[in-house]
This record gives C-alpha cells, structure tokens and sequence, in this order.
C-alpha cells in the first residue's frame, strides 16, 4: 500500500514538473512582441529634429575680503627669535608655553616656518604657521591649513 502511494505521489510530482515547463513558441512571441515595440519606438524618435545647443561659460569671481577690518588685531613678542610680518596665519593659541612650543614643533617637522609669538596683554601664546606681508597670501595659506586645522585664523600684526 505504501508503495502504491510513493508511486501515485511520484507520478503526481513529475506531471507537476513536466506540465509547467515553458514552450519555446511561448519565448518566440514575446521576443517577436518586444522588436515590433522597439521597432515602433525607433521609428517616432527618427522623426524627431534637435536644434543645437549653445552652452555659455559661468564666469565666477572671487570673493576679496576688506583688508583687515574682520581680522583680529595684536600687538605681539615673538618668542623664538624670529620676525613677523603684517599678516599672521594663527593655527592655535595656549595659555601655556610648552602646548604652543609642542605645536610649533609639530608644524616645523611638516615643513612650515612656525613661530611662538605672545600677546602681552592677554598673556596668550599665539603659534604662528606662516607670516605674509599681504593678505592675499595669507588667506591663501589659512585656507590651506584649515584642511588639519579648521580654526585657523588671520592675524593682523600691530606695532
């Protein structure tokens, strides 16, 4: 009995499988039915003219900032010996010498001519990436710098 009913189930399956097998015609006709529709397509686009296209250039000018108006102004002492001109590119500012010194030394080692300078009034240590004489440059170089340190800033020296 048990076999007669693997049998049956067996035969049951395989008319299963074999019955939802796809016909080739079935393939045929869609195939035919999707080229008529490109066909069909192609021709309308054919028709279809394109007038040239002119493309202008956008021209951007750069925006100059005023000369010193929105930059902060110090009178500053430079600590390593060195010299500062007018404009100042300030990467970090320190109430302890030895974080500005330890700075300073990071931003030689990268190649730039780095200084310490300090604001006697505010007792505040200034580390000073690069010093410009115009502020062209110097804006040049802040935006630079602002890629490892955004809160780069300009200084503008007074005497």
């Amino acid at each position: 009995m048990k076999k007669t009913l693997m049998m049956g189930a067996a035969l049951i399956a395989a008319l299963a499988f074999v019955s939802c097998k796809s016909s080739e015609s079935s393939y045929k006709k869609a195939y035919e039915k999707a080229k008529a529709q490109e066909m069909a397509s192609t021709s309308t686009t054919d028709q279809v003219e394109t007038a040239p296209v002119t493309v202008t250039p956008v021209v951007t000018t750069p925006v100059v900032e005023p000369n010193t108006a929105n930059d902060r102004q110090e009178r500053l002492t430079v600590m390593n010996g060195g010299t500062l001109k007018a404009f100042n590119v300030v990467c970090g500012s320190f109430s302890k010498v030895e974080n500005a010194n330890n700075l300073r030394n990071t931003l030689v080692s990268k190649g730039y001519s780095a200084q310490v300078a300090q604001n006697p009034e505010t007792g505040m240590y200034r580390v000073i990436a690069a010093s410009f004489d115009d502020r062209a440059s110097a804006v040049t170089s802040r935006d630079q710098l602002r890629g490892t340190y955004p809160d780069a800033w300009l200084l503008y020296r007074t005497y």
